[in-house]
């Protein structure tokens, strides 16, 4: 009888498979990949051949003596050797960018390039690229037409224009509350383990942040000029803004708006269906995406930080488990068990996507559907969540400073330390539309407290794969926050939430 993985009945359990294949390909297909280029039988390669680079930030230097690269290339960008024998450890390649000068010799580490074979061409940037990045580009799709029409329909079926001030009020509060929160616990704890207390990491790490824009103009931005732009530049509040707007208009002119409200929530179906068609392929597209990032990362890049690594893992559980369940008991009074049986699938969607933004159709759909939040509701809350709830970076953000500072040997102090929270917490409003937002908010705090932004570039390394599970911990505050402000409007079908025959 032939060998067959039994597959899961419920999409949960499909995409658990999904994770843990994709996860075990990945590693394996990295430590293939990650053998040495030159062994004791091999002193000479094919300089005629295509390479690529193995990892991020593989300094380049001018001179087989230099200490100090002149360039970092980044991981699979591809190179070209001058020489298939190595000198002093080093290989000679081609200028690797068009702005260095062609006369110059350059060299890189002769075991950070490899050569181009079968899983670079066919799977790392072949079907698993090819695949996920299809689903990946479903998921935005449908980002745009569902937070509008979504929005419109909820802004319009609110029976009183002055509850949309109200729930604005209670989420925002919510949300910086529950950032306040994530960067304290993530602090203290960085401060008890000491993740980078005794660690000798070379500091000539580089990075170069992006200037945030000034509050005034980040909350100017808020209101678009010309909404079709903002729709097709994904620009979430601006869509959101001009969305309520657009419903809030439509109850207003009575039957007229009646009339119109109803192809809305025709729409709103036809495009809930297509969530629902792309979830069907949901565990094949996590698959990819979770075998390419494993492949490319491995369990090497997480070793020389793991120290830090498992300090932003721990605290991003402990939010997860301690700070928002407690906030559904205590404060919406609803059943933290029955709320994760019911919606576990969608962070660990979230966590092959890294992408709260690509998550949106499948956390508005789990919300409304599984735990009985009303649309009008939902629809605020979790496209205004997936742009300004940042839990998970505002932990990153909290264990970052502090071991930045402790391999610095610099003491910021109880001072220094308040001064992160209020920092972060409020950066995570005032730059909310701000592309690579977590990156620059950290840059940001850095420098409030005096810490070299250079920092940065020391934990770049995992910050992919952490990203991955500051996401799933975001859209899950999104959830859990759609659930507080609809049960205190009375917005929450509780026959719904306690439903256990929807949770698979």
């Amino acid at each position: 009888m032939a060998f067959r993985i039994p597959r899961p009945k419920g999409l949960t359990g499909q995409i658990v498979l999904a994770l843990v294949l994709g996860l075990a390909l990945g590693v394996i297909l990295n430590v293939i990949v990650s053998q040495p280029l030159f062994t004791e039988s091999t002193q000479q390669v094919d300089a005629n051949a295509g390479y690529y680079v193995l990892k991020d930030n593989t300094p380049v230097y001018d001179s087989l003596e230099a200490t100090k690269p002149v360039l970092t290339l980044q991981q699979s960008d591809s190179v070209k050797l001058v020489s298939g024998s190595a000198q002093q450890d080093r290989l000679q390649i081609e200028s690797p960018d068009p702005k260095l000068s062609a006369e110059q010799d350059y060299f890189v580490q002769k075991n950070s390039v490899r050569q181009k074979g079968f899983i670079f061409h066919w799977l790392q940037n072949g079907i698993l690229h090819l695949i996920g990045s299809i689903f990946i580009a479903s998921l935005k799709l449908l980002v745009v037409p569902l937070v509008f029409v979504s929005l419109v329909c909820g802004t319009a079926s609110l029976d009183d224009i002055t509850k949309l001030g109200r729930i604005g009020g209670k989420t925002l509060a919510l949300y910086l509350f529950t950032t306040s929160v994530a960067i304290t616990l993530a602090m203290l704890a960085a401060v008890l383990i000491q993740p980078g207390g005794g660690l000798s990491i070379a500091t000539d790490a580089s990075f170069q942040a992006k200037q945030a824009p000034p509050l005034v103009e980040t909350l100017i931005n808020i209101f678009p000029t010309n909404p079709l732009k903002s729709m097709v530049e994904g620009e979430m509040l601006q869509i959101i803004v001009f969305s309520g707007l657009f419903g809030v208009a439509l109850t207003l002119i009575g039957d007229h708006g009646q009339r119109l409200l109803s192809i809305f929530n025709d729409l709103n179906e036809a495009i809930m269906k297509m969530v629902m068609m792309i979830m069907i392929v949901a565990p094949y597209g996590v698959f990819c995406l979770i075998a390419k990032v494993f492949l490319e990362q491995g369990i090497d890049a997480i070793i020389p930080l793991g120290k830090y690594f498992l300090v932003v893992l721990l605290v991003l559980i402990v939010h997860a488990n301690l700070t928002y369940l407690s906030i559904l008991r205590f404060i919406g009074r609803l059943n933290p068990i029955t709320f994760i049986k019911k919606f576990k699938s969608v962070p660990m969607f979230a966590f092959s996507t890294a992408s709260s933004g690509a998550t949106i159709p499948i956390t508005l759909e789990n919300v409304e559907h599984k735990l009985g939040v009303k649309n009008s509701i939902a629809s605020f809350t979790i496209p205004l969540g997936a742009t300004i709830n940042m839990d998970g970076t505002a932990i990153m953000q909290g264990v970052a400073t502090i071991f930045i500072s402790q391999v610095y040997g610099v003491d910021i102090g109880i001072q220094g330390m308040l001064m992160v929270i209020l920092t972060a917490t409020l950066a995570s409003v005032g730059t909310a539309a701000v592309p690579g937002v977590g990156l620059i908010t950290l840059a940001m705090v850095l420098n409030q407290v005096g810490l070299p932004v250079e920092g940065i570039g020391l934990i770049i390394g995992v910050d992919r794969l952490l990203d991955m599970a500051r996401t799933a911990v975001n859209v899950t505050g999104d959830a859990v926050v759609s659930c507080v402000v609809a049960k205190s409007e009375g917005a929450l079908d509780e026959d719904v939430f306690d439903n256990m025959e929807s949770s698979s």
